[in-house]
């Protein structure tokens, strides 16, 4: 069956155009162009990408793309960065339509094998929007060493895998909402309120279920949502710390 032919963004910018803690503590202006063994981060992303045959355009969010033109290829196209990577994703839907993938600069490990898997599970699943994870007990299996941050739910703890798939226009609902979160992340009670009060609390109880959670996304978006569960528990390591930065040069070089 001939695969759906697609768009590619890769999110670059800087939150609200403050300088990464991490692209300080390396000396560069933004993580994007953090080196790794002699390349800059956004360099294998864009690599991968490029090796994927139904993908049309890619193109990079970011502020000043002078950062990073000379360092990836002609047929990168450029978008502003928004001040967050949620309203950069909106913006970037309103551009280049869906069906658009979308991942960041800090994802490196990020291999054709692990995207082409993704983007067939989300067309199995005839979903608005796919998110890719990578489930707890497989990350502590094939990166033992390494530190997540996770998502406790009643049928397993997972970590994001910084890939996603806007396919459908009913997706952009879902950037709004993730927008809209994250214009409120510092105020617990108004992401309650926003997400519903049952949901935070059957969260709090570890009683919230994935499935449950999709049915939430569904009545508050219309859109509906599919978790890919990504096989490569390496699909789970982005680069956010000096620690993240050491694994990710050892993987590589590996």
């Amino acid at each position: 069956m001939e695969r759906e032919t697609i768009n590619a963004l890769i999110l670059a910018g800087s939150r609200k155009g403050q300088q990464d803690p991490l692209a300080m503590h390396t000396h560069v202006s933004h993580k994007a162009i953090i080196p790794i063994l002699g390349r800059p981060m956004i360099h294998y992303v864009a690599q991968t990408l490029s090796k994927i045959v139904n993908i049309e355009k890619i193109a990079v969010s970011i502020e000043k793309p002078v950062v990073v033109q000379d360092i990836l290829p002609e047929y990168i196209q450029y978008l502003s960065a928004a001040l967050g990577p949620s309203a950069s994703v909106v913006e970037a839907i309103q551009t280049l339509n869906t069906p658009l993938l979308v991942t960041t600069a800090d994802n490196p490990l990020l291999q054709p094998e692990w995207v082409n898997y993704f983007l067939a599970e989300a067309e199995k699943a005839n979903c608005d929007i796919a998110i890719g994870i990578a489930l707890k007990e497989q990350i502590e299996r094939d990166v033992p060493n390494t530190k997540r941050t996770y998502i406790k739910l009643a049928d397993g703890a997972f970590s994001g895998c910084n890939i996603f798939l806007f396919r459908t226009p009913q997706s952009i609902q879902v950037a709004k909402l993730w927008q809209t979160l994250e214009q409120h992340r510092k105020q617990p009670a108004k992401i309650g309120y926003l997400l519903g009060y049952k949901i935070i609390l059957r969260y709090l109880l570890r009683c919230l279920t994935r499935q449950v959670l999709k049915k939430r996304i569904y009545k508050l978006t219309k859109a509906k949502l599919h978790f890919v569960v990504m096989p490569w528990g390496q699909a789970a390591v982005d680069v956010d710390k000096p620690e993240d930065l050491a694994l990710v040069t050892s993987l590589i070089h590996s």
